[in-house]
């Protein structure tokens, strides 16, 4: 998002925020639920059972959000103790987020298309393309680039909390050291390794999205020249 505000493109640094605040909110109220499903009130006794967005962002992920384009929420509290499933609770409650963004790329999709909105890979940069066309698409694509980060098996992202559920006690040692290391690493990868590819993959994952909606609903998916990645 940094070089929206150093171009001075603040529309698209608007849409851009707008879009990732709105899905970071659902996506970490999506695992508060699948934390309350699972029998512990932990999530909801710490003011996370809500889609008010100042309870789930996180002030260094937000800062990588302007940083580096993307980022994360605040990790929602859970006690594994407490859930229905001991063993495969906290893998329940981590995969929850990335399937929320799932569920709202592809919503997103069939109801822009019902609605006779145009889509378009990324967020459509261009002339000739209008508000709601940027919106539907801009949100499409950062719930894909969400849920492709969060999978990620390193702390605080839900891949590690997925991992560490679903790893056998003999190779728990892996969890220990991402314990320990886990922010330097991602700390590392946010500022130079994920700028450079992450997009690129979310790019493509956006395309299979909108051309499954598209070929198995609406017809062929529509050219997009104006393709543009975070």
């Amino acid at each position: 998002m940094l070089p929206y505000l150093i171009h001075h493109d603040y529309s698209d640094f608007i849409i851009v925020g707008l879009c990732l605040i709105v899905a970071i909110t659902i996506h970490e109220f999506g695992h508060a639920v699948a934390d309350m499903i699972e029998g512990d009130p932990t999530a909801r006794l710490e003011g996370r059972l809500s889609l008010n967005p100042a309870a789930h962002l996180d002030p260094f992920g937000a800062l990588m959000i302007v940083l580096v384009g993307f980022g994360w929420g605040k990790p929602v509290p859970i006690q594994p103790a407490n859930m229905r499933s001991q063993r495969y609770g906290s893998a329940i409650v981590g995969i929850a987020g990335p399937l929320t963004n799932v569920i709202l790329a592809f919503g997103t999709a069939v109801v822009a298309r019902a609605a006779n909105i145009p889509l378009f890979i990324g967020f459509g940069g261009g002339l000739g393309i209008t508000l709601p066309e940027r919106l539907a698409s801009g949100f499409i694509f950062i719930n894909v680039l969400l849920l492709l980060l969060n999978l990620i098996p390193v702390p605080p992202l839900d891949g590690s909390r997925i991992v560490s559920a679903l790893l056998p006690p003999d190779k728990q040692k892996y969890v220990y050291f991402m314990d320990r290391w886990g922010f330097v690493i991602l700390l590392v990868l946010a500022l130079l390794v994920l700028p450079s590819i992450l997009g690129r993959i979310a790019g493509g994952v956006d395309q299979e999205v909108l051309r499954l909606v598209h070929n198995q609903i609406y017809g062929t998916v529509p050219a997009n020249p104006q393709q543009q990645i975070l």
